[in-house]
């Protein structure tokens, strides 16, 4: 397609990157309008009408292809829409779950067979139906959790009914089903929860095969390691260019996954499976939270994943702060403690900005 001569560019992958190519432009335009209020000529006459018709055609042409919002304002309406969209999903899952618990014990139980067995097959037509019709994905996202929280619900009440023991298989039922929801109709928040159903499940079969009944995975948190590094590798076997925000939200949750009963067992060894001294168990994962939380900020850094870098500059301060306070807590005055933090605080400022300088004269020479 031509705009003025000019060769349009192939379409976005996902609404996300559309969405930030129409900000890039609205920046440019802004940037324009500034310098041409400062004096500075810029793209003036013939060429600057041109560059202006190309971006309105191009933003037109996302707009057929992509719900995006092409004014601040509408974003703004966007941000509304979505948080409501989320407290929507939410109040709907919960008014199901109490309607079939108000009016349960009225029916039969071949009549509660149906309604089990029927509900999230006609909830999720309707969720396909609503997707076809919306453009904006907001009411899809309604349809979609109302549906997950049904499934959920039936399996549960469909145990009670014919007395079956609930077991970890029932977290990988519903993980299937949120991941089926999240990636036929990309949305974030059922992969999240799809996500921690497969945590639940993979912890509680690492618990199982190391003696615990499942329903006690939580008693070890090293079952939760082997989860966590599933979900930070996956997105390297499997691309997610089409779909916007998988990735990182793989990379999070493995991360909390790992860092969390790191941090647990760096202060509470008796809960490991190691048979040594408490102390050296405690001592093992304080090392390995500095080493490990160290490693993903450069490794973050090197692979421009930003959520990476921020979750392990997070536990990097946790795992800091609290070996301080096993440290020096009991034996230093209160102002001397905090003064020791408050200085390790302006050690940090001073390092990371010496690396953001370090940073800013790469990027100046690779422009130049």
């Amino acid at each position: 397609m031509n705009t003025g001569g000019t060769q349009m560019t192939d379409m976005p992958s996902t609404k996300t990157e559309a969405q930030m190519r129409v900000d890039q432009i609205r920046a440019f335009q802004r940037e324009l309008g500034k310098l041409q209020e400062e004096g500075i000529p810029a793209l003036a006459g013939d060429r600057g009408q041109e560059v202006s018709a190309y971006h309105e055609a191009l933003i037109s042409r996302y707009a057929q292809g992509f719900d995006i919002d092409r004014s601040k304002q509408a974003k703004q309406l966007s941000l509304g829409m979505r948080i409501a969209s989320f407290f929507g999903a939410l109040a709907l899952a919960a008014s199901v779950f109490f309607l079939f618990y108000q009016y349960w014990g009225l029916f039969g139980t071949t009549a509660q067979l149906i309604v089990l067995t029927g509900a999230p097959v006609a909830l999720f037509a309707i969720t396909m139906l609503v997707a076809q019709r919306d453009d904006s994905g907001y009411f899809v996202k309604l349809a979609a959790m109302v549906t997950f929280a049904s499934f959920v619900l039936n399996v549960v009440m469909l145990g009670e009914i014919f007395n079956i023991t609930l077991s970890d298989n029932a977290f990988l039922a519903w993980a299937a089903l949120a991941f089926l929801l999240a990636y036929a109709l990309d949305i974030r928040l059922l992969l999240a929860t799809g996500v921690l159903c497969l945590i639940a499940f993979l912890s509680a079969r690492t618990g199982t095969w190391g003696g615990l009944y499942w329903l006690d995975f939580g008693d070890r948190p090293e079952n939760f390691l082997p989860a966590a590094v599933l979900l930070f590798s996956f997105p390297w076997w499997v691309s997610h260019q089409r779909f916007s925000g998988f990735a990182k939200i793989y990379r999070v949750f493995g991360l909390l996954t790992l860092f969390l009963p790191v941090l647990i067992l760096a202060n509470y060894g008796q809960a490991s499976y190691l048979e040594i001294n408490r102390q050296l168990i405690e001592g093992l994962y304080q090392v390995a939270g500095f080493v490990l939380s160290a490693s993903v900020i450069g490794l973050g850094i090197k692979r421009h994943w930003p959520e990476v870098v921020n979750t392990g500059n997070t536990f990097f301060v946790i795992f800091l702060y609290t070996r301080f306070y096993d440290w020096w807590w009991e034996i230093m005055p209160r102002y001397l403690f905090f003064l020791l933090v408050g200085l390790t605080a302006v050690l940090f400022l001073v390092v990371f900005k010496r690396l953001r300088g370090a940073t800013n004269v790469v990027a100046r020479e690779v422009v130049a």
